[in-house]
């Protein structure tokens, strides 16, 4: 099919407002059905070590995909059909939720919409980076994910009603029409960005330093994603924190409601999370985001009682307000423009294989040594890659 835009350099109003538009509506049809699959898991016989093989291999596919993608984008001149092909493959497979009758079906449902993820991430956020400036990059990935979350508020909120009036199968249903409408702003919104070495963005932020080689990676890069790596490895999938909830006593019909909590406090946060990053030290504002992260799994791990893990569970969202897109911003800056691609999926690459590391570790602690210990283990990663960040930045001030 013929790209529908004409290849110019947009307004970076445009890209960035298609793009956080399309990731309104894909988030929407994703969390309709993302916070009812624990409960949907159970009632087909499966628990805690099913959830953490299922999540743990769709992070692992997502994670080869998005290293694929990121050195693939790098090389290629048209982007777009790269990202749209990808919101329509993860939108397609979700209805198909409302069929399934056995454990591995949904696995595999996982496994498609992780890697089409996969696919569009390290192209989408490129060409964010094309159509801002450096000293932009911050608040755009931050528009762009208040948006992504503000998707995360409306589906649990379509997926409480679905779930009081029709079952949970017809939130799988549902969930294909935000998903059209995704991919059909990813079609006609969005717009391809040029590629030019000498775009009058600023240098990277470590310029000062000796030139690189055209295909190597700084020193400073690799310091953000030891400290990115190390905290993933305790990251585990948030279907682990409602699985706890409903342990302690929230009924798994409020769920979906768990999502909503935290993502009004994503939404909110995100775009001034990311304004400030453009001001002030990214590193910082990333390490507070993992402190953050330490201090909800902590309370988890001990779960003192219900009104806990609600508070706990607004907090969260503090914590992807400072990280999501400061991290990526952070990454962009600290490379040259013509390997940003590589960057990124390196970033992704890393930081989802460690995902998948700690999914499938928390399953297996949490069925030898309880809930508490997996939890506590995930506090004192954030912490120690909380501290690793802090440090980086006051070597460089």
């Amino acid at each position: 099919m013929p790209d529908p835009s004409p290849r110019s350099n947009p307004s970076p109003a445009r890209n960035v407002y298609s793009f956080g538009i399309t990731s309104f509506f894909n988030d929407t049809a994703t969390e309709m059905a993302y916070w009812v699959l624990p409960a949907f898991l159970v009632s087909l016989g499966a628990g805690p070590a099913q959830l953490g093989v299922i999540e743990g291999i769709a992070e692992s596919v997502a994670s080869f995909a998005k290293l694929f993608s990121g050195y693939l984008t790098d090389r290629l001149d048209r982007r777009k059909p790269l990202v749209v092909a990808g919101y329509f493959v993860a939108n397609a497979v979700k209805p198909l939720l409302a069929v399934v009758t056995a454990w591995w079906h949904i696995l595999l449902i996982r496994f498609t919409d992780r890697l089409a993820k996969g696919v569009r991430g390290a192209p989408r956020d490129v060409m964010v980076a094309e159509s801002v400036g450096k000293d932009k990059l911050g608040s755009a990935y931050g528009l762009i994910q208040s948006l992504d979350s503000a998707g995360a508020i409306a589906g649990p909120l379509l997926a409480l009603v679905l779930l009081a009036r029709l079952g949970i199968r017809s939130v799988f249903w549902a969930a294909a029409i935000p998903g059209a409408l995704c991919v059909l702003v990813a079609l006609f919104g969005i717009r391809e960005t040029k590629r030019s070495l000498d775009d009058g963005h600023p240098k990277p932020e470590n310029n000062a330093v000796p030139a690189l080689p055209s295909n190597g990676l700084p020193g400073a890069f690799y310091v953000v994603l030891i400290a990115v790596t190390l905290f993933s490895l305790g990251n585990s999938s948030d279907m682990f924190l409602v699985m706890r909830a409903q342990n302690v006593g929230i009924p798994v019909s409020l769920a979906p409601l768990l999502g909503l909590v935290f993502n009004v406090t994503y939404t909110l946060g995100s775009w001034p999370a990311g304004w400030f990053s453009d001001h002030f030290s990214r590193r910082r504002i990333a390490a507070t985001g993992y402190l953050i992260f330490a201090g909800v799994y902590f309370v988890f791990g001990r779960a003192p009682s219900t009104l806990a893990i609600w508070i706990s569970m607004a907090v969260y969202g503090l914590y992807y307000a400072l990280t999501q897109p400061v991290l990526k911003a952070l990454v962009v800056e600290t490379v040259a423009q013509e390997i940003r691609g590589r960057a990124l999926g390196i970033y992704f690459f890393l930081s989802s294989g460690a995902t998948l590391a700690a999914s499938l570790m928390t399953g297996i602690l949490w069925k030898h040594y309880g809930a508490g210990v997996a939890f506590y283990l995930s506090a004192a990663l954030a912490a120690a890659s909380a501290l690793m960040l802090a440090l980086s930045s006051m070597q460089r001030t």
